[in-house]
């Protein structure tokens, strides 16, 4: 029902920015409200951001508050995360993913994932 593709990633210096795109097709991305992940190796896949249906509300992790911005424009079936002042423990493959949730942190409640893009942060 909901194919996922992120890019945007790549590397980049401690204190730079980056943003990150994922494209759905299908014609019921409005009716999920999407989130960013990332998972670095030998770590456990963590929640950073989710934004409503509507885009209208938002949700962050302590690790991307301040710094992370989600945001979506359904008409062109796109979410986004905006990423500044970036550090190398931020390195990691990122992924966004649609719920059927108004918000959530939470991986199970996620139904459609992105295959991630590589986000690489040097000193």
């Amino acid at each position: 029902q909901l194919q996922l593709v992120e890019s945007g990633g790549g590397a980049v210096q401690a204190g730079g920015s980056l943003r990150l795109s994922c494209t759905a097709s299908g014609r019921t991305f409005s009716k999920y409200s999407m989130g960013w992940f990332r998972q670095s190796p030998g770590k456990e896949r963590e929640f950073l951001a989710a934004a409503t249906r509507t885009g209208g509300s938002t949700y962050y992790s302590d690790s991307a508050k301040g710094r992370f911005t989600v945001s979506r424009d359904n008409a062109e079936n796109t979410v986004y995360l905006q990423m500044n002042s970036l550090k190398p423990e931020d390195t990691a493959v990122y992924y966004c993913a649609a719920s059927r949730l108004l918000l959530s942190r939470l991986r199970d409640d996620y139904d459609y994932w992105g295959q991630g893009t590589q986000v690489t942060v040097s000193s």
